[in-house]
């Protein structure tokens, strides 16, 4: 497969020898969306602003199609697009007037960018917003406008940063098929966010980060193998008597049990028919419940066993 990026023992120290991102090494193959996971302050936006010659770096290699990159590699930024998580538009112009000013940093030929920016338009969905300014469109729109002033130039590499933060169901809807189909349209895209469903759906491979080092890679079944649990069984039972917690917890395969809200969380650490056997329980010592169901581990559960779940600032 053709990498179009290529980064090779990277290192990025602060002050006091604090390293930001600590001898990483990673792979991004042309036609590919690969998710780049991590709590804050696990090294994403500075790996990300390094690979884009935003910040020097103490050690290590960057390539991007096949070229050493650095801060003049202005033949190969011309072919970038960066969509930052903070919406960065001009509130003078225009829905057409932003993208004719972003598209027009890269594109001379005033009919090719037209045909450009009426695609870009087209993909998040602005026909109807042409003449609107910022201040008018809703907050969905104004990032949908802000992903089409960082793609209009048709960039072979796209980099999203949480581009769905803060939006309603629908516009992350339009938002997430319009990367799906620059990906279908031969794009390369790093996209960060800390929506799981997302990743789950969107990316073709994931990297999970944390303290500048990777912990996990691969596609999300293939990360799914690395979870501790098994299963989890979810059960809705009304004012369950605390005698029978410590009673399940001795059932076979059980990990660990809680009980909050009337709902039964039991996880497993392996084994089959667990769901089978909580029911016979249940029947047995006549609880009365109003639903049960199982879930495999979720990429929400690797990510919170790779990276801990305490909070972060």
């Amino acid at each position: 497969m053709e990498k179009v990026i290529e980064v090779k023992d990277l290192t990025k120290e602060y002050n006091k020898g604090i390293k930001a991102v600590d001898n990483l090494s990673l792979n991004v193959y042309k036609g590919e969306i690969l998710g780049l996971l991590g709590p804050n302050g696990s090294g994403k936006s500075t790996t990300i602003n390094c690979i884009l010659s935003l910040l020097n770096y103490s050690k290590g290699s960057i390539k991007i199609f096949g070229k050493e990159m650095n801060p003049n590699s202005y033949d190969i930024k011309s072919q970038i697009g960066v969509v930052f998580q903070d919406v960065s538009v001009f509130d003078e112009l225009t829905v057409y007037e932003n993208l004719d000013y972003f598209c027009g940093l890269y594109i001379k030929d005033k009919k090719l960018r037209k045909q450009y920016i009426e695609d870009a338009i087209e993909l998040v969905g602005l026909t109807e917003f042409k003449k609107y300014y910022p201040k008018q469109l809703s907050g969905g729109l104004l990032r949908r406008l802000n992903i089409a002033c960082g793609i209009a130039h048709k960039p072979k590499l796209i980099f999203f940063d949480e581009p769905t933060v803060a939006v309603d169901p629908q516009s992350r809807n339009n938002i997430l098929n319009g990367i799906k189909k620059l990906r279908d349209n031969g794009a390369t895209i790093v996209y960060t966010t800390h929506y799981m469903e997302e990743v789950e759906t969107l990316c073709d491979r994931i990297i999970i980060l944390d303290k500048g080092n990777i912990l996990a890679r691969g596609t999300s079944d293939e990360l799914k193998e690395l979870a501790e649990i098994e299963e989890k069984i979810t059960v809705e039972v009304n004012n369950l008597d605390v005698k029978y917690i410590e009673k399940i917890s001795e059932l076979k395969n059980v990990d660990v049990v809680t009980y909050s809200a009337n709902t039964l969380l039991i996880t497993y650490k392996k084994g089959k028919n667990n769901i089978s056997d909580m029911v016979e329980f249940l029947k047995n010592n006549k609880i009365k419940y109003n639903k049960i169901f199982s879930e495999r581990p979720t990429l929400n559960d690797v990510f919170l066993e790779l990276t801990g779940k305490e909070l972060r600032d």
